[in-house]
């Protein structure tokens, strides 16, 4: 599993970026294209929302969250990136 710094992320097309953070605060924003699906759902049933062939941004507001997520999801063969800084660090 590798880490990537956020404003990193947005430049790679198409990148697959699942934010895990509550529904509130991806409504408050993220960034284009991020898919919600919140850290708890996630974690509890990964094979519902993702597809083990495909590669995936994971990120949340600062690191810590996705960090966790990354390490249960890459333990379950998946192939995710911890999107590091998060949401808070975008652009900066």
């Amino acid at each position: 599993m590798e880490n990537l710094h956020i404003n990193e992320v947005l430049k790679i097309e198409d990148a697959n970026i699942i934010d895990v953070r509550e529904v509130v605060e991806f409504e408050r924003g993220t960034i284009p294209g991020a898919k919600n699906i919140p850290m708890i759902g996630l974690m509890m049933n990964s094979k519902k929302f993702l597809n083990q062939d495909d590669k995936y941004y994971i990120m949340c507001q600062a690191g810590s969250r996705s960090q966790e997520v990354c390490n249960l999801l890459d333990a379950q063969g998946f192939d995710v990136v911890n999107v590091t800084g998060g949401y808070s660090e975008l652009n900066q």
